[in-house]
């Protein structure tokens, strides 16, 4: 067995996970964290007032470092550095281009799509961020901000996470650890020391903090849609329930491996809510939403610089504005990004730093943007023409907001019926995943972790869900984010840089691919100058020879 190999192998029982200072001290956090959550009377409250805090202190923060991450993703695309391997330099990436895109979306956001889909284009155009609501504006900003938030912004936070540890497991041999995209910082002896630990414990909370505030969607949605269909009040005993269901289900998967449950279950959801979408748009204002997207699109690519370091300090746009969304979208991601970019590295050896930077970026931004185009759009006719109105029911509760537009349509009971059974799914490939990436970061960095590892965190992310969900629902699980974002970000500071230094050393030292083929042609001319340079000394001697 190799080095490398042995490098990347990990532990692989649960007993051994129980002599880890990074499994023990993470599920110890999370049960006080689960436990304080059941039996604190004003967790909420505490829960409330540290969201405020922290976006009214901390919210620049969050402002600038999504930006600095999208810079250094355009770097890795447009720079030579693009042409490293995230592997040995002749591997093939290890899954096809589709079933690869399919689970990026499964994993990245696909709760959160069905989820805000319609609700944030109409909370956008009752609410924007600057000028009056309900007006032509108003319209276009609420696209131009829901491609800006589920745009090149979060999928450049997965795409620096998941390039970092895919490059310094793959190409550099260390285990699939946070800790590991701080070697060239913290040393290879140090990446289960007390520094490393650090970072993946971060790591394990954050991941815990952010998939539980996807989850918490997923069961605030489901549960609208149990309502719509069945008449089952949505209320707090109805999510307890589909906590429970739903999370069996992610540990039966978890149980399956990558290549069959999540890879399989990630390419059926795919393809049924591609089906839904192409519903909406034959059957909805097909032609208001492509003028709706083209127009959107120019005043996102347009106004981006702006948007990506708009702040309102003067207080000029609507007060809470950029708290409530902006900084709360980029909390979220942060705190997602340990998931989200631990499992796309698992799934993307074998790619090129700049094709796997330009498929994370580019082409699950333009989906994300036809997504809000055509269920957005299609909500924003409605609303704006008069043709229906689903305002008060986004406003009571925005898990209802899909559901809402859904039901406008012909066969809507099954289009809702398809939409609940597409969030479920959604809600099983997103925990299973996140047992996956904890199970890594608990195992020391082991590709496929112990099965006793992934039920344990299994649980313990529904368990999350359920303690946000019970401590008020939707403004808890926005605090979750910020709380687990804010952190991880300091961490990702530090891994711009040392992806930096070790791709630079790598270019330095004449090791890029392509420079590496230049050298080995080079020396090979060289010698074949020489065997000509011989050849032609030998026929003078040869000549020489006989004339004398």
């Amino acid at each position: 067995m190799s080095k490398q190999q042995k490098s990347q192998k990990g532990l692989n029982s649960f007993k051994e996970g129980l002599k880890t200072p990074v499994f023990v001290i993470s599920l110890i956090l999370a049960i006080l964290f689960v436990v304080a959550g059941i039996t604190l009377p004003e967790f909420s409250k505490y829960m409330d007032t540290a969201f405020n805090w922290m976006v009214t202190n901390l919210g620049w923060s969050f402002i600038l470092g999504a930006s600095l991450f999208v810079m250094m993703a355009i770097v890795l695309i447009i720079s030579p550095l693009g042409q490293i391997k995230l592997g040995d330099d002749d591997e093939e990436p290890r899954y096809s281009t589709g079933a690869w895109f399919a689970m990026l979306f499964s994993a990245g956001m696909g709760i959160g799509l069905l989820f805000w889909g319609v609700s944030e284009p109409i909370n956008h155009y009752d609410w924007p961020p600057f000028g009056e609501g309900g007006t032509p504006e108003a319209v276009h900003l609420a696209l131009q901000y829901s491609f800006f938030h589920w745009g090149l912004h979060p999928w450049a936070i997965y795409a620096i996470v998941a390039c970092a540890l895919a490059y310094f497991s793959y190409r550099k041999g260390l285990p699939m650890l946070l800790s590991s995209t701080l070697e060239p910082i913290i040393g290879r002896d140090n990446l289960n020391g007390p520094i490393g630990n650090t970072v993946n414990i971060i790591g394990v909370l954050a991941t815990l903090l952010g998939i539980s505030t996807s989850l918490g969607l997923g069961v605030m949605q489901i549960g609208q849609g149990m309502e719509n269909l069945f008449g089952i009040p949505n209320n707090t005993t109805l999510w307890l329930v589909i906590v429970v269901v739903v999370t069996g289900l992610a540990i039966l998967s978890t149980t399956t491996g990558i290549n069959k449950g999540i890879k399989w279950l990630s390419e059926i959801n795919m393809g049924v809510a591609g089906l839904l979408l192409l519903f909406v748009f034959v059957l909805g204002p097909s032609v208001f939403i492509l003028n709706a997207i083209t127009h959107s699109t120019g005043s996102y690519l347009q106004n981006i610089l702006q948007m990506s370091f708009g702040i309102d300090a003067a207080g000029e746009g609507a007060e809470g504005w950029y708290n409530s969304w902006t900084i709360f979208y980029w909390a979220w991601w942060i705190a997602w990004a340990p998931f989200v970019g631990s499992f796309i590295a698992r799934v993307s050896r074998g790619r090129t730093i700049r094709s796997f930077t330009i498929g994370v970026l580019l082409v699950p931004t333009a989906v994300s943007m036809v997504w809000f185009g055509v269920f957005g759009g299609a909500a924003l006719y409605g609303e704006h023409f008069g043709e229906f109105s689903i305002m008060d029911a986004v406003k009571a509760d925005e898990a209802q907001g899909f559901f809402a537009l859904l039901s406008e349509f012909p066969l809507s009971g099954i289009l809702i019926f398809i939409a609940m059974i597409s969030v479920t799914v959604f809600f099983v490939t997103s925990s299973d995943s996140g047992t996956y990436v904890i199970g890594m970061l608990t195992s020391k960095g082991n590709p496929q972790p112990p099965i006793g590892l992934r039920v344990t965190w299994g649980i313990l992310e529904g368990a999350f869900a359920a303690v946000l969900l019970l401590a008020g629902g939707l403004s808890s699980l926005q605090t979750a984010s910020v709380i687990g974002g804010f952190p991880f970000m300091i961490i990702m500071f530090f891994m711009i840089y040392s992806l930096g230094k070790s791709l630079y050393n790598e270019s330095r030292y004449g090791s890029l691919p392509v420079e590496r083929r230049r050298i080995f042609t080079a020396l090979g001319d060289l010698q074949d100058q020489k065997k000509i340079q011989k050849n032609v000394i030998n026929e003078k001697e040869k000549d020489n020879d006989q004339v004398s």
